[in-house]
């Protein structure tokens, strides 16, 4: 399909994964956006609100419209919470393709999302054909699926540094903490007094420490690649930058394993991934590494030869941890070359 055009919807574009899905689509070879929504500015060029996308995009904002939306291959929900559950089934009816980069999928134990998300699922009965939209870990099931469920940021980084020292049985499936980091790109464009300037630098804290939406994903998708239940502590800090998201795992051996051989354990995991980097031994990866682009930069390492496992994990939280990811989901889902449009080469400085 190299040559096949994707026709895309794009409901809620205003927010940063909006903005950012349409910087990806817009030198993307086979996507065309066909339409993109949004209540609060319809009629509004794309282009005004977002001049980045200046002669790329001749669209306006639109009402959400089932019509239209149903005659695309693929509608992408850059929406809150709750949306894209309700208009799934009709889309699905059309024949449409789903990727949502909300988390009305992303968690399949019912109960447990409707604890964390605070309402009722609208379509359990959806989930059979759902697929968890980390590529490099459930690949086979992207391709076979109606609907993705993009993964979480937080996610993205953890589940990428610790599954494949899970699956090769060399660390505890208990007492696992991840520190994430992210910068404040990651609560969205929405304003928020929290957000401002002068409240969020200089400053640097932790925050959902009782609790956070991505734990209950996590720990459900690091059960399902262990083939047991795994504890974990996540604990989330806001750093005062726009992009980008490091995340330090803390992991305890399960048996003596060397510093050299736990790094031909990550590198053999991601031999073949192209959106996974592992780097040299002794490296530490820096946001800067991975900014403005769709790679997942690792390294491990084993402090003072003892009996913990460290991996640092950095993404761009708008890129591999949102947009990057879900084009490269439809990438997959559409049976096209996974890197296409998504070759973009990191910012620096």
């Amino acid at each position: 399909m190299e040559n096949a055009t994707v026709k895309i919807g794009i409901v809620g574009g205003t927010g940063y994964t909006g903005v950012e899905l349409l910087r990806l689509l817009a030198s993307h070879p086979n996507a065309e956006v066909v339409a993109i929504t949004s209540r609060s500015e319809a009629g509004m060029p794309v282009a005004e609100l977002f001049p980045n996308l200046r002669g790329h995009y001749d669209l306006a904002f639109s009402e959400p419209s089932p019509e239209v939306l149903k005659g695309c291959d693929v509608v992408f929900f850059a929406t809150p919470h709750g949306v894209a559950m309700s208009m799934a089934k009709e889309l699905m009816a059309a024949g449409v393709k789903i990727i949502d980069l909300a988390a009305d999928f992303r968690i399949e134990d019912m109960q447990a999302w409707s604890k964390w998300y605070g309402m009722e699922h609208a379509c359990p009965d959806v989930m059979p054909q759902v697929a968890y939209g980390l590529p490099e870990l459930f690949r086979t099931d992207i391709q076979q699926a109606k609907v993705i469920a993009n993964p979480g940021c937080y996610p993205t980084s953890i589940l990428l540094g610790a599954v494949p020292f899970l699956k090769a049985g060399l660390v505890k499936l208990d007492g696992i903490v991840a520190d994430g980091k992210s910068g404040v790109s990651g609560a969205g464009r929405g304003a928020n007094v929290a957000m401002l300037g002068a409240e969020m630098s200089e400053s640097f804290k932790a925050y959902g420490v009782a609790g956070h939406r991505h734990l209950p994903e996590m720990l459900e998708k690091l059960h399902q690649q262990a083939g047991a239940p795994v504890d974990l502590t996540f604990v989330p800090h806001l750093v005062p930058m726009v992009r980008g998201m490091e995340s330090s795992i803390y992991m305890t051996l399960a048996q003596d394993v060397s510093q050299a051989e736990l790094q031909s354990v990550l590198e053999a995991a991601y031999a073949d991934e192209p959106f996974v980097d592992v780097m040299p031994a002794g490296s530490l990866p820096e946001t800067r590494m991975v900014k403005g682009s769709n790679m997942c930069r690792l390294a491990v390492y084993r402090p003072e030869g003892g009996n913990k496992v460290v991996v640092s994990s950095v993404i761009d939280n708008l890129v591999k941890g949102a947009a990057g990811q879900a084009v490269q989901n439809m990438n997959v889902l559409c049976h096209l070359p996974e890197i296409t449009g998504l070759q973009q080469v990191a910012l620096m400085p």
